[in-house]
């Protein structure tokens, strides 16, 4: 069974937590992770590039010239594709759907698959609370360079809404904070590192055995 230190907001090891075993030791696969990964982001995409075809075009109401006779070749309109102003051929919609059905299960078990990677690689840091008191980023930087923790690519878990903890960390680069019913495959991969508390980890175990 994995054992994870937890560590007290001081910076000091309190002791040494065994996790689920039928959770978190599991056969990793990646081609679920990827395949809920890129769901994630499609369904996060967004169709903003919107084109129009020579039906929307204003304009091209008169034929440009006649049909026989000028030397040139034929034309019906000038808001055809060929001409500089005119509509565009099969060109991007805003009606656009990028969305992907994503499985229930295959999402717990791809996020319990980030999980379990981040701790079999000692990429998981537990602490007894992040019950911070007051606003301070300080002291933030002070305790993850006591436990060597980059700041970089790190996310941590909140078990709720913490705005002592937004707002210390706001202005820390690269350290995000999410609560973790929220998590997802994404989060998980975008960031190297993972802090949370025991109610966090908690929240994870039931919401990944729920069923």
């Amino acid at each position: 069974m994995k054992k994870i230190a937890v560590y007290n907001l001081k910076g000091e090891k309190v002791k040494d937590l065994d996790v689920k075993k039928d959770i978190f030791n599991i056969e990793i696969k990646k081609g679920l992770i990827h395949q809920i990964f890129t769901a994630l982001r499609a369904n996060a995409r967004q169709p903003w590039a919107h084109t129009k075809d020579r039906s929307d075009v204003r304009g091209g109401g008169r034929k440009p010239w006649k049909q026989k006779g000028t030397g040139r070749a034929r034309h019906g309109s000038n808001r055809s594709p060929i001409w500089t102003g005119g509509g565009v051929t099969f060109g991007p919609l805003n009606t656009r759907n990028y969305k992907q059905k994503i499985n229930k299960k295959m999402n717990k078990k791809a996020v319990a698959m980030c999980l379990a990677d981040k701790i079999n690689s000692e990429k998981v840091y537990l602490f007894e609370n992040l019950d911070l008191k007051e606003v301070n980023t300080k002291n933030i930087i002070k305790l993850f360079e006591k436990l060597s923790i980059p700041t970089k690519k790190s996310l941590i878990l909140t078990d709720e809404k913490n705005e002592n903890i937004l707002l210390s960390v706001r202005n820390i680069e690269g350290l995000d904070v999410v609560r973790a019913n929220d998590t997802n495959v994404v989060d998980l991969l975008n960031h190297r590192n993972l802090i949370l508390s025991l109610n966090s980890l908690d929240i994870l175990e039931n919401r990944l055995t729920k069923k």
